[in-house]
């Protein structure tokens, strides 16, 4: 039951994202022709509107890959990774660096995004995020100033069961928990005072 939840809530995400993605774009392009027909984009309005369009693209294409529907022998390459993370880290007090030289499966790299997302979330005063190949599986590494690291969420990485008290901002546990135990893959987590590592095998 919990492999068929996984699946729908991937499917979910995959329609959300794919929905959403099309009218940002065209907010986008709007502003494009505005700035060919010689409309000055420089005014703080367009500036606004132009910055959130750009943050709710990125957020959005990073989603689309980590919490979408993730089958067959799709190819994503270092420069698309790199360039997810780059853009949705744009801005903000994170940054990520994408390490693996070759392409990966889009299931490989979805395990790894969210992986990405559960550093994040426990780094609240924002820090580096290095995502490694480790032996055919991931080595996702998060350093910063302080680690807020909230027991329960983390060992259901690592023991998948029955699932603690979530908020929205908190769904990548589960969702990485449930993918990886699909794919039989096993998650090994270690937290410290400046770091915390998630290990996919």
């Amino acid at each position: 039951m919990q492999q068929h939840n996984a699946k729908l809530a991937t499917l979910v995400a995959s329609r959300l994202c794919h929905d959403l993605i099309s009218p940002v774009g065209a907010i986008a392009n709007g502003l494009e022709l505005l700035a060919l027909s010689g409309t000055p984009l420089d005014t703080p309005e367009l500036a606004l509107v132009d910055d959130s369009c750009r943050a709710a693209r990125a957020r959005i294409s990073l989603f689309r890959v980590a919490f979408g529907h993730a089958e067959g022998e799709q190819m994503i390459g270092p420069p698309e990774a790199s360039r997810l993370l780059r853009d949705y880290c744009k801005g903000g007090r994170l940054s990520c660096d994408w390490r693996r030289q070759s392409a990966a499966p889009r299931p490989e790299v979805q395990l790894a995004l969210l992986a990405v997302l559960c550093c994040e979330s426990a780094l609240p005063l924002g820090g580096q995020i290095e995502v490694e190949e480790l032996n055919q599986g991931w080595r996702i590494t998060g350093t910063g100033k302080r680690i807020a690291h909230d027991a329960a969420l983390w060992s259901l990485l690592a023991h998948p069961g029955k699932l603690p008290a979530l908020s929205s901002a908190q769904v990548h546990f589960p969702v990485l928990a449930a993918l990886a135990e699909e794919r039989g893959r096993s998650i090994e987590v270690t937290a410290g005072d400046a770091a915390v590592t998630i290990e996919i095998s």
